[in-house]
């Protein structure tokens, strides 16, 4: 693709987010950066959830992996349902009723001082990593396509688009944000039904049947796995798929902020009800795209890259037409950067209400200035832990810290599961040493499972072992 035309796409995208989040900022209040004044429509909400849940990772990751698995991620998705609907029967009324604005203060309110502090800084952690790894990845792709050929170094590139999420957030925070990922959200998909039809086109299908029995009929689009042993097994997949959406969703203040700025619980739920069907279909979008993605490169004998990933932006931006390339180019950049700016809102929120007590501690006219100081904090350290990933430079340690990352919700999962299904104190003080033994527990089970459980291998349901042991650690911490 000319440079010169992908640079002309981002300044006039990022444009539109700066018009945007002028309009969304204009007669703010402080609350309005935390709470969204509690005045966003649910189906917006809805709408934009789907660019934050939908990272560059997945838009980049999950058509080039159906080479690999087939469709079993879609045994994942199913899980997610099962997921949501807990979130939205469960979670959500719960968080209504103590009309919070960080999730985490429950942990006070139920258990104390010390779990309180430690549900916050378990998601202050993986937030960051996962975060910063998700706009590496993409920048990645970006910094091959543009910036290489202008000779902008990659510290600068990702100096400048870093800086350019703050602007746009560091005023209306969570109230512009819903606004941008429902912009996100749009580019997002329309770069992937651009792709399908023009690959459609290429390859002589005409019509939505004649797409969907093009993809059924190809092998790849196997969606179950019964062999037990297998990590891609169906029961781990679905299972799996409800913890992971339960913690990465309902337990994570990112996701949950923007539930919260809706007007009341019922708006909030449907939001929650409507999100679950778009993200079934959009996540079939992205497998059948990926079937799709392969037999254009088998017709037209194009060599699979060696990494998989790399199949959608190889062909995107070199075979396909420059309209495509450009929507392309649109989608993984509203894919990245969708992500990036709630984490920042989320990450600037749950550090002023549960580690400094902005609302507590300071008075109306420091509270802004305060807030605006950590939200650039945590836009440093975000454009560092880029750069950390720069310099390590290796996928295999990528991958392992997005494993890492996950183990980091288990101790989240274990305190809601015994706060919200016991009635049990706990002995608080031990909680922080519990969170930091149940995860290494859990890694050592994991790494050692095929040996101690005949030839059992963990995937995701690594979580689950982490969260029960969490939540047997408070048992045995309990008051009596």
């Amino acid at each position: 693709m000319d440079s010169n035309l992908v640079l002309i796409v981002i300044t006039s995208y990022f444009a539109l987010l700066f018009l945007i989040s002028w309009l969304t900022s204009r007669n703010i209040s402080q609350d309005t950066f935390f709470t969204g004044d509690r005045q966003s429509p649910w189906f917006l909400v809805a709408f934009g959830m789907i660019g934050a849940s939908l990272s560059g990772v997945t838009f980049i990751s999950v058509p080039g992996e159906v080479g690999n698995s087939n469709f079993n991620y879609f045994q994942v998705v199913m899980g997610y349902t099962l997921g949501y609907f807990v979130i939205a029967k469960v979670l959500l009324p719960l968080y209504y009723r103590l009309n919070l604005v960080s999730i985490y203060a429950y942990l006070e309110e139920r258990f104390g001082f010390w779990s309180y502090k430690t549900g916050a800084f378990f998601f202050i952690l993986s937030r960051t990593l996962g975060s910063s790894i998700r706009v590496f990845l993409v920048a990645g792709v970006l910094q091959l396509i543009l910036f290489d050929q202008w000779g902008i170094p990659f510290w600068v590139s990702v100096l400048i688009t870093v800086s350019l999420i703050w602007l746009y957030t560091h005023r209306g925070g969570i109230k512009t944000v819903v606004w941008t990922d429902t912009l996100q959200t749009f580019f997002m998909l329309a770069a992937v039904l651009v792709s399908i039809y023009l690959i459609g086109q290429d390859l002589g299908i005409l019509t939505i049947s004649e797409y969907v029995s093009t993809v059924a009929a190809d092998s790849r689009s196997e969606i179950f796995n019964w062999n037990w042993q297998s990590g891609q097994n169906f029961f781990k997949q679905f299972v799996s798929g409800a913890f992971i959406t339960i913690v990465m969703t309902g337990l994570d203040q990112d996701m949950m902020q923007k539930n919260l700025t809706c007007k009341n619980i019922g708006d909030a739920q449907k939001n929650m009800f409507w999100f679950t069907i778009i993200l079934v279909f959009v996540n079939l979008l992205f497998l059948s795209l990926g079937v799709l993605l392969y037999l254009y490169a088998e017709t037209h004998g194009i060599a699979i890259p060696t990494r998989t990933d790399d199949l959608y932006p190889l062909l995107a931006t070199t075979e396909f037409t420059a309209f495509a390339g450009v929507v392309f180019v649109l989608g993984i950049t509203a894919a990245a950067y969708s992500s990036a700016d709630s984490t920042l809102t989320a990450l600037t929120t749950s550090y002023c209400y549960d580690f400094l007590e902005i609302e507590k501690k300071y008075p109306k006219n420091e509270q802004i200035k305060l807030r605006k100081k950590v939200h650039l904090a945590f836009t440093a350290l975000m454009f560092v832990v880029i750069l950390m990933f720069r310099w390590i430079n290796d996928q295999s340690v990528i991958n392992a810290v997005f494993v890492i990352a996950g183990y980091t919700y288990g101790p989240l999962l274990g305190l809601y599961a015994f706060g919200l299904f016991t009635k049990y104190q706990v002995k608080d003080r031990f909680v922080p040493y519990l969170a930091i033994v149940a995860p290494i527990v859990t890694f050592a089970i994991s790494q050692n499972s095929e040996k101690l459980l005949w030839g059992y291998k963990f995937g995701f349901e690594a979580l689950i072992l982490n969260g029960l042991l969490m939540f047997l650690g408070l048992y045995l911490i309990r008051k009596k």
